[in-house]
């Protein structure tokens, strides 16, 4: 595929997986503008890749994939670390029926660490099997299953409501 009609391919495709990506890469990073960083570059690399995508059978695994790889590849330059950015919540959409178990679970998502949040973001999100999140990992099976049972783990520690031995309640 060549031209005009590799582009209007591309786009149509962006055009309709992008708020997709968007969540996706959110749900990696925990901030929407290096979200959209994320997106920005994974898309870069996709289009560049796009003439395979003939080859591909499933195009939204082989995106998420290459979204995922950036995500780790960024992680792993310290870039994040480096940078400060301002952390204000984002506001929850009207869908949401209890808006600050939201924000707690989307902090304590924030504080697991990358490949832990990988691993529960692809096999809860986005739903694939332990052998397909291996596959988008370049990991073992194990890898993920002891990935995602430490960042689940570390989710229940975060989530579970501490009770105050003096006032009875739960916090």
């Amino acid at each position: 595929m060549a031209g005009p009609a590799r582009d209007e391919q591309y786009t149509a495709y962006v055009a309709a997986r992008l708020p997709w990506l968007q969540r996706v890469a959110y749900l990696l990073c925990q901030d929407w503008d290096r979200a959209d960083d994320l997106v920005q570059v994974a898309l870069t690399r996709l289009y560049v890749r796009w003439h395979r995508v003939g080859s591909v059978e499933n195009v939204d695994g082989y995106a998420r994939t290459v979204l995922l790889r950036v995500f780790l590849a960024e992680q792993r330059t310290g870039w994040w670390k480096r940078v400060t950015t301002v952390r204000e919540p984002p506001e929850p959409g009207p869908d949401i029926a209890d808006r600050d178990r939201d924000l707690d679970l989307r902090t304590a998502l924030r504080e697991l660490a990358p490949r832990q949040r990988a691993a529960v973001v692809l096999r809860f999100y986005c739903d694939l099997s332990v052998e397909q999140t291996a596959e988008v990992l370049d990991c073992s099976p194990g890898t993920v299953k002891s990935q995602t049972s430490r960042g689940l783990a570390a989710l229940r520690r975060a989530l579970v409501p501490t009770v105050s031995i003096e006032e009875g309640t739960a916090r």
